[in-house]
């Protein structure tokens, strides 16, 4: 293997190729073979745990070398009850109904054709992701239910999590006569391999990039294959005039420090005038948790700058500001937003409506964290990322969602006058 990491094209090429043939197959396997595949897989998970965690030491390690922030280690962290999430979104996508065949929609045409819309895989996908070794489950598996091969290439911090991930989803594919070639990890950490991955538009449908701005904006400016990608996940929590203080110091909180490292994580919070003295509570809950925060019209840790507006911090890190009203609010989202993740803290149905309707983020809350923007918190199992783009996927992509669709056309002799 050795002599063919040294040739990157050539191992591109290969896993491409074993891929194409893989999805091929994959287009028509049976539901029930792909639900064995995952739960073994799972399986696999809990048993070899002990394997994954010494798997993921080596890369802790590696990554600390490297110098990586504590959001991002936390990030590359496996822990048991990181693994058993991990087994447990295996098995709830083992569960969910197999969306390859599904009739989207069925009609009958005067001329007495009867045209049904169907749900077919894309084909062959590649993902390209950084720290997260839960993405290389989460990504096998979503492509596999939907019929679709993979090809992942992790980042370099997390190849040893991964290699031991994947061997478990191969343990599965063996056990359910699935080809081989169905989930294939690029096994080199040569940035190479994602330059020739950008271009190989013969080998694969679509590219999902997972990870910070310098990955996503490079594959979004240099990918010739279609990408699914979301820059930034610039998430805006609104503090409404009609906000519930109870509910309200409960969301923020919790939307900035669960997790802090998440595209899903509250970046800036928006008090409205009105709302001023709770939104200082808030400030102040925040200081408290041990997050620095960059204010304007509160006293936060220091006064914020225009650098921070629209600025992805992933990390205990926010900025806050207090605006006129709700439609200064929109406007504030509307300049800075990725059109990730945006909440209203709102009991007025007015308000919240306003909010969702003017806005146009892939995913508008009200009274929930933003931490909840995440596949398996929609009930899809797990998510391969969040996509933010207004073509083919938005929002969590799920297994439906890597899909598209063809037509299926009956008729009885049937001839055009």
């Amino acid at each position: 293997m050795k002599d063919l990491e040294d040739d990157i094209p050539a191992l591109m090429n290969g896993l491409a190729e074993a891929a194409r043939a893989a999805a091929a197959e994959l287009a028509f396997a049976p539901a029930a073979a792909k639900a064995l595949a995952l739960r073994t897989a799972a399986d696999a998970v809990e048993r070899r745990e002990a394997d994954l965690m010494a798997a993921n030491a080596r890369d802790m390690e590696f990554g600390r070398e490297k110098g990586l922030s504590a959001a991002m280690l936390d990030r590359l962290e496996l822990t048991p009850g990181r693994l058993a999430g991990i087994a447990g979104g295996l098995r709830a996508i083992a569960g969910q109904p197999d969306p390859v065949g599904e009739v989207i929609a069925e009609w009958d045409r005067p001329s007495g054709l009867h045209i049904r819309r169907v749900r077919t895989p894309l084909g062959v996908i590649g993902v390209i992701y950084e720290s997260r070794p839960n993405v290389t489950a989460d990504a096998g598996a979503l492509c596999l239910k939907s019929g679709n091969a993979v090809i992942l290439r992790g980042g370099s911090e997390s190849l040893h999590s991964s290699t031991a991930l994947v061997a478990c989803l191969a343990e599965g594919l063996a056990a359910a006569g699935l080809p081989p070639a169905s989930i294939q990890l690029v096994p080199t950490r040569d940035r190479a391999a994602v330059a020739h991955m950008l271009g190989m538009t013969g080998g694969i449908d679509v590219i999902v990039p997972r990870g910070g701005k310098g990955l996503v904006g490079l594959v979004q400016a240099e990918a010739r294959v279609p990408v699914f990608a979301h820059l930034e996940g610039i998430c805006h929590v609104y503090l409404d005039a009609a906000a519930d203080p109870g509910k309200a110091r409960r969301v923020v909180l919790n939307a900035k420090t669960r997790r802090p490292g998440v595209c899903g994580a509250a970046e800036c919070l928006l008090v409205h005038a009105s709302a001023r003295a709770l939104g200082q509570s808030i400030v102040d809950d925040l200081i408290a948790a041990g997050v620095e925060v960059r204010a304007e019209g509160l006293s936060g840790s220091r006064p914020a700058t225009q650098e921070d507006w629209g600025r992805e911090f992933l990390d205990m890190t926010i900025a806050a500001r207090v605006v006129a009203d709700i439609d200064a609010a929109i406007a504030h989202i509307r300049t800075f937003g990725s059109g990730h993740t945006e909440a209203i803290l709102t009991e007025d149905d007015a308000a919240a409506e306003r909010f969702f309707t003017r806005l146009d983020s892939a995913i508008l809350m009200r009274n929930a964290s933003t931490q909840f923007a995440d596949g398996g918190e929609f009930g899809m199992g797990a998510e391969i990322g969040i996509a933010t783009g207004k073509l083919h996927a938005r929002g969590p992509v799920g297994a439906e969602q890597l899909t598209s669709f063809k037509y299926l056309v009956e008729g009885d002799g049937t001839v055009r006058p």
